[in-house]
């Protein structure tokens, strides 16, 4: 790591701020604090142009007066910070944190209590939080809300999804912020659990433009020990004010000083690359606390779960019982549905498919007792996590994938039952060992144990921290479904190698998502950490896996391969069925050969809801692969190879779209043209609503490669 930290207390003057106004180093960003009768408040400027306009920081507590006025300020300092560091994995090899900060240290009169607001401005927008050192008037309190408020600057355009204490499992809604209210009740479909808390609450990462084109985003970061935020709007002056996730009681957070809040973060660019390629939130996150690093590997898979997913088929083992008792259930006794897929002479048909194209693991869920009734009763005792089905020989299936190179990825679900997870995982974790598995999914489907405990409030944010924290201990990755939305946490814990909190792509079998759906999450779910959206369907007619489910994959053939480069994780999934890809395998060919590590990443162009076009440089290697996305209209994308090295010539596959695709009536009609191209060529290719292409680019290292192969022109597509 090169470390270049400078940590002082400076004259104002000294970072060319006035009062309490600090600027980005680069000096387009600024923030301004006030105290304004006793009131913080603070604005955000971009290259001179307000962003945030004044607004009050504070919180009100259940006892004593509230943290939101009668303040004096003691002191403020401000400090600069530079640093490159590493990520274990991730979109580059090497990320800069580079930022001006300001303390400002606050005291209450009235009550001798003490408050400090750190601000940390970069480049590319701000972070803030609220600090509440050691004192004798305030040790144990009881947040009742926390009121930050944005105040927007005018009726901007948002990509948003309704805001709810248990599930962003929602498509998105573009709009004006002063049409949420009335779009709302409509765009709240329905989940496994959910709690709407307000007719113009919305949640994070939210993204927005400015009439003038100006690009904003609002999340948080380093959520630790605290409620998720969401984003509650006054549309009659259009500020938005900090909301927390509620627990049991009512109440949004309790707390022990010496403590902090996570960073709220403002986004700001005229730019849509720039938020794209941000790495604001992770910057805001502590070092990785993972002293050897070695085993966190990143992985593509394939699994035993689509066929549940689309096809129609159980998760359960039996059908002769209406509920089950583990420990008391004799599983021996009672006969199998026959159509479980989990079995182990259908697992070794996955694993001889994964093993034959290189794939890393595979997935198998229904592999374990309970699934008969584990949905919607809210049961405490629902899985153990560690006893298989009679159908499903776990020894030899594990034997089986170790002689073929690949591992068996572990599925934990939970059912919501916070309590029963934790009694269990010491022991399924060392079932993992004991098998050689190196990763878990796991899901909190349902409402959550303990009774009113919400997905997002601060006891089960503290279990799915206190879940990775010990998978570390036993070098196991989590993926985890149905968790709270990702706040830059895998920088600390890089085990945490995936989550899904949002609309995956399970939602195209369940009636489908709208066409720019992928256009949109790079922007918003993806800001926090990759996501486990599970790509890579080629049959988008779900009748002909389930007669009884009309769905349809709202995207084409080249889109679903765009998304490996476009939705970057660590975790990809190769989702569909095996059947389905030997039908495409010239297609399946690009999800065979792209990476998911990096050692670059370039976006190229990028409009919300429209289109999202990157490249990224595979590591380790000199080799690039690009993705386009696009959203609900058709679109013409025009890129430049300029970022391939000079004087190299590169073989490049590209998968696209046809004259002839339509997402609904011919999705998978896509052409493959193969050529080389140089740092010189630019690229047109035009795409369909829900379409895309994926191009992969090899740096050809004989010539002998080459032979046969044409230089491909601007327009490679016909």
């Amino acid at each position: 790591m090169k470390l270049k930290l400078i940590i002082s207390a400076l004259l104002f003057s000294a970072l060319n701020v006035d009062a309490d106004v600090v600027t980005s180093p680069n000096g387009i960003v600024s923030i301004d604090f006030q105290l304004k009768n006793g009131i913080p408040t603070y604005k955000v400027d971009y290259k001179g142009k307000p962003v945030i306009k004044e607004s009050r920081l504070g919180l009100e507590l259940r006892d004593g007066k509230n943290l939101m006025d009668g303040f004096e300020q003691l002191n403020a300092t401000t400090s600069t910070f530079d640093e490159t560091w590493q990520p274990v994995w991730g979109e580059v090899k090497e990320i800069r944190n580079h930022y001006n900060e300001l303390l400002a240290e606050l005291k209450q009169p009235s009550t001798d209590r003490y408050m400090n607001i750190r601000f940390r401005v970069y480049d590319d927008g701000v972070g803030f939080r609220y600090e509440f050192p050691q004192q004798k008037n305030l040790v144990y309190f009881v947040i009742k809300e926390e009121h930050s408020q944005f105040a927007m600057t005018g009726d901007h355009t948002a990509w948003w999804i309704p805001g709810d204490y248990d599930t962003q499992e929602y498509d998105y809604t573009e709009s004006k912020l002063s049409e949420i209210r009335s779009l709302l009740s409509n765009a709240v479909t329905s989940n496994a659990s959910q709690t709407v808390f307000s007719p113009t609450g919305v949640q994070t990462s939210l993204q927005m433009k400015t009439d003038e084109g100006l690009y904003i985003n609002l999340h948080e970061a380093a959520l630790v020990d605290y409620s998720c935020m969401h984003l509650n709007l006054d549309d009659k002056n259009l500020v938005f004010e900090s909301w927390l996730t509620p627990d049991a009681d009512g109440f949004k957070g309790r707390l022990q000083t010496p403590c902090h809040s996570p960073w709220r973060t403002v986004m700001v660019s005229d730019d849509a690359c720039d938020i794209l390629s941000s790495h604001l939130i992770l910057n805001l996150n502590e070092p990785c606390k993972i002293e050897d690093t070695s085993w966190i590997k990143p992985v593509k898979y394939m699994g035993v779960w689509w066929e549940m997913i689309a096809g129609g088929k159980p998760w359960s083992y039996t059908n002769d019982i209406p509920s089950v008792k583990l420990g008391e259930t004799d599983y021996r006794k009672v006969k199998s549905n026959g159509n479980h897929p989990a079995n182990t002479r259908n697992v070794k048909k996955y694993i001889d498919f994964a093993a034959k194209h290189g794939f890393d693991q595979l997935l198998v869920e229904g592999w374990n007792v309970g699934w008969e009734d584990w949905f919607g009763n809210q049961k405490d005792y629902v899985f153990d996590f560690v006893t298989p089905y009679p159908d499903f020989d776990i020894e030899q299936l594990n034997r089986y994938a170790h002689d073929k190179g690949i591992r068996l990825m572990m599925h934990h679900e939970t059912s919501g039952s916070s309590r029963n997870y934790e009694r269990h995982l010491e022991q399924a974790y060392q079932l993992m060992n004991k098998y050689g598995y190196t990763a878990v999914k796991s899901g909190y489907v349902g409402n959550i144990l303990p009774y009113g405990e919400h997905h997002y409030g601060q006891w089960m944010n503290n279990h799915y921290l206190y879940c990775v924290v010990e998978a570390a201990k036993h070098k196991i990755m989590v993926n985890a479904h149905e968790a709270v939305r990702p706040t830059g946490l895998c920088r600390t814990y890089p085990n945490l190698i995936g989550n899904e909190s949002a609309r995956g792509t399970e939602y195209q079998a369940f009636g489908g998502s709208k066409t720019f759906h992928t256009t949109v999450l790079p922007f918003t779910r993806l800001q926090g950490g990759p996501m486990d959206y599970t790509p890579g369907i080629f049959e988008m007619n779900i009748s002909k896996l389930n007669p009884n489910n009309d769905s349809h994959v709202n995207a084409t053939l080249a889109n679903q391969l765009a998304l490996y480069v476009t939705m970057y994780s660590p975790l990809q999934m190769a989702a569909d069925l095996p059947e389905n890809y030997e039908r495409f395998m010239d297609a399946f060919q690009f999800i065979k050969d792209v990476p998911v590590d990096w050692d670059n990443s370039i976006y190229l162009e990028a409009e919300p809801g429209k289109y999202v076009t990157v490249a990224r440089k595979e590591k380790g290697t000199n080799n690039w692969f690009i993705g386009s996305a696009t959203g609900d209209a058709n679109h013409q994308s025009v890129i430049s190879l300029d970022f391939l090295e000079k004087g190299k010539d590169y073989i490049a596959t590209i998968y696209a779209d046809t004259k002839d695709t339509d997402y609904k009536s011919n999705p998978q009609s896509y052409q493959i043209v193969k050529g080389i191209v140089n740092s010189k060529n630019k690229l047109k290719i035009n795409t369909v609503e829900a379409g895309g292409y994926a191009i992969s680019l090899f740096e050809v290292t004989n010539s002998d490669e080459m032979k046969g192969l044409k230089k491909l022109s601007v327009s490679p597509i016909k």
